[in-house]
């Protein structure tokens, strides 16, 4: 597939390296020679310099046999303009970055649908949605739900503590007489493994399981997780995803949020309904303690700096919190802050690439993750009339070793997978796959 990112900013430039990855055709434009520069050292792609809105520069990109045109530059305004001159010029589809919200309403996206923006992407609403859905349930580190959530994605740290510890995955199975859940992948020391019977858990494992909503409290007690309902929420950082969080929360939760700035404190204050909004240093631990941090059950830092948010949550971990949360922007620092123990882990640039990379697939793809702490995605495809996955028994049809099937959803009903589920057309299966396994398990569904 030909692909032209306009921007080589964080997003772009990470879904530049996503796309390489995937053998991709990739043309990078943006007017920044230093940055292209680098990125061209390290990738096997194309560089262009020069502005995202102009068209003599799309035209020098050969935008007409685009298939794939993804505009992601700083400001909003350029990457609706990008892609809309990309549209007009010949480029299959094309995906803007907005920030945004009343640009996602149907009636809205319909209107830029008509003027050439097939797709709208809003990193920061994903983003709030996401740390919404982490709060649900307590104990895990990341949660990703499939079809309404008759099938769900829990990444849980394993401890000592848990039940399954030190316990292969066929004797884990048989410590059950209804197989409730799948594990699907370990991640070992920064490893990822795809793991098969003989595969023993390990203390530090954070292992990946499919399971159901009837599923999940099993999965949380092998795993040596207590439950309890989150109630008080602390949020620091009143960036767009510290005020989408907080909109997202009010209603449900007690909020309270921390703000340094005071003018946009006092502007958060007039728009949230019922968040109680803070103005001061969340880095001040005396401040913490004043607005009753050790009666939190969960402790959101999403301010613009990674390292603030990691040590913000170290120090919200140390003074009680069970659940913490912590935008981490800085890819460097995805490892440190789940070796160390952070808990849920978020990253705008992870979850662009998600909701852009099933555009790429040639299969029928319902939903795709990138995940925060590994370099395996989770996909959702559906199988189409007479694809190889469906001529047999998932253990008949030699899947790849770097692929592994978790669970299906079939006429709104969930299945977790055995070595006997036959996949019929139109299911939707949920796959978890490594960098070099996808493309192999996307023939099988085409």
């Amino acid at each position: 597939m030909r692909i032209i990112i306009a921007g080589a900013g964080e997003v772009g430039t990470h879904v530049a390296k996503m796309m390489c990855n995937a053998n991709h055709d990739v043309i990078l434009i943006d007017d920044n020679e230093e940055r292209l520069r680098q990125i061209d050292a390290h990738f096997d792609l194309m560089t262009i310099v020069g502005s995202v809105s102009s068209i003599e520069d799309l035209k020098q990109a050969n935008v007409s046999s685009c298939d794939l045109f993804i505009a992601v530059p700083p400001y909003e305004e350029l990457s609706i303009m990008s892609a809309i001159l990309a549209k007009k010029l010949g480029a299959k589809v094309t995906i803007a970055r907005i920030n945004n919200y009343e640009y996602l309403l149907p009636e809205n996206k319909e209107f830029f649908k008509q003027l050439g923006v097939d797709e709208l992407i809003y990193p920061e609403q994903l983003a709030a949605k996401e740390i919404r859905t982490s709060l649900k349930r307590v104990g895990i580190r990341q949660q990703i739900d499939f079809s309404d959530g008759k099938l769900i994605l829990y990444g849980v740290k394993i401890r000592d503590n848990a039940p399954i510890v030190n316990k292969t995955l066929a004797e884990v199975a048989e410590m059950h007489d209804q197989k409730l859940y799948n594990t699907v992948a370990i991640n070992r020391e920064g490893y990822t493994i795809i793991p098969r019977g003989n595969e023993t858990f390990r203390h530090n494992d954070l292992a990946y399981f499919i399971t159901t909503p009837e599923g999940a409290k099993q999965v949380m007690e092998d795993s040596g997780k207590e439950q309890f309902d989150v109630k008080n929420v602390m949020i620091l950082g009143g960036s767009r995803i510290g005020k989408k969080v907080a909109q997202r929360l009010e209603g449900y939760y007690n909020v309270k949020l921390i703000e340094i700035d005071r003018d946009k404190s006092t502007r958060l204050a007039d728009t949230l309904e019922s968040t109680l909004v803070i103005n001061g240093d969340g880095r001040n631990l005396e401040l913490l303690k004043d607005e009753g941090i050790k009666k939190m059950d969960a402790f959101v830092a999403v301010t613009a700096n990674s390292e603030v948010n990691i040590l913000a949550c170290q120090l919200a971990k140390k003074m009680g919190v069970r659940k913490t949360v912590a935008e981490v922007e800085n890819m460097d620092y995805i490892d440190l802050a789940e070796n160390i123990g952070i808990g849920t882990l978020i990253n705008k640039k992870l979850i662009a690439a998600s909701y852009i990379y099933r555009y790429t697939v040639k299969a029928r793809v319902s939903h795709v993750k990138c995940l925060t702490s590994s370099e395996a995605e989770v996909l959702e495809f559906v199988a189409s009339e007479g694809s190889k996955i469906t001529k047999g028994r998932l253990s008949e049809l030699k899947l790849p070793k770097d692929v592994n099937v978790g669970g299906v959803i079939r006429s709104g009903q969930a299945i977790i997978v055995t070595g006997n589920t036959q996949i019929i057309p139109n299911d939707k299966v949920v796959v978890f796959a490594m960098p070099s396994g996808i493309r192999k398990i996307e023939k099988m569904f085409s």
